[in-house]
């Protein structure tokens, strides 16, 4: 499920942001950027996510802002002057020219520019740590919002589905009578001489029986209560809520199948573009 979640701590010389986002995915899989100064608290985190968290594509990400003249980063004076006496004496033996930019140069040079990796203390993790809590916690709240109105929008979209079963109900007798007689129709302009009228009457009873949807209709209203019943279960039913999509859809391509009514197969067709609504925001479920 998506969501989102960001925190900012301060601490005397920094400001420490803690973001979160996370997208659709069918397993939990967490990304990190750490800076430097907490590379080796990669763990810790990563198993402080892996508890509060569950399915997704999760970036985690902290950013340093540094304030005042308390810098990790240094200029190695030392490093640039041997470099520079080396540069000189190179260009010298060599009869080269000079660099036009010096600076350019040197600080392009490995070790010229140092960082000073400082680990955090006690005090200043803890802050860091209730940063990654809090930002837990808004992306929970998100993740919140955002099932309510899915849950909302599931409930619409079953709804309908519902309805439209009744819809299917006015159109099976005429359908029938329709099937009836087109046989009747066809039989009629084929056959000249005397048929079996009993032998008829029971082919045409087994294949109007091969035609009847009453089972389809009744796993289908089982399938969708069987789907609200699950989502009000709470949180971790994503998964089973998606099985139970694709059992739904086999009962309507079924009754696409066995139709064979223009007008019950467009209702077919509008169950078919509801559920299409559901299956693409059921991914989202935890």
């Amino acid at each position: 499920m998506t969501g989102f979640g960001k925190v900012t701590a301060e601490l005397p010389s920094k400001k420490v942001t803690v973001e979160i986002k996370t997208l659709n995915s069918k397993q939990l899989d967490i990304s990190m950027r750490v800076p430097s100064t907490y590379k080796e608290k990669e763990m810790p985190i990563r198993s402080q996510l892996l508890k509060s968290l569950e399915r997704g594509k999760v970036e985690f990400s902290i950013y340093i802002e540094y304030m005042g003249k308390e810098m990790p980063t240094q200029i190695n004076t030392v490093a640039i002057e041997h470099y520079y006496g080396q540069i000189k004496e190179i260009a010298a033996k060599m009869d080269i020219p000079l660099p036009g930019d010096w600076f350019q140069v040197l600080l392009r040079i490995p070790e010229v520019v140092k960082t000073e990796v400082l680990e955090p203390d006690e005090s200043e993790w803890k802050v860091v740590q209730k940063a990654i809590d809090d930002a837990v916690a808004q992306l929970h709240d998100f993740r919140i919002q955002e099932g309510e109105m899915l849950q909302h929008l599931f409930i619409q979209k079953i709804e309908k589905i519902t309805s439209l079963i009744a819809e299917i109900e006015k159109y099976e007798g005429e359908r029938i009578e329709k099937i009836k007689t087109r046989i009747m129709d066809n039989l009629e302009k084929v056959i000249t001489t005397d048929y079996d009228k009993n032998r008829f009457e029971q082919e045409m009873i087994y294949y109007i029986e091969k035609l009847d949807v009453n089972e389809e209709k009744s796993r289908l209203e089982n399938h969708l209560k069987y789907f609200i019943n699950t989502m009000e279960e709470g949180q971790g039913q994503g998964k089973k809520l998606g099985f139970i999509v694709q059992e739904i859809g086999r009962e309507i391509n079924t009754l696409g199948s066995k139709s064979n009514h223009a007008e019950m197969q467009q209702v077919v067709v509008r169950m078919k573009d509801e559920l299409e609504q559901i299956k693409e925001q059921v991914l989202n479920v935890l």
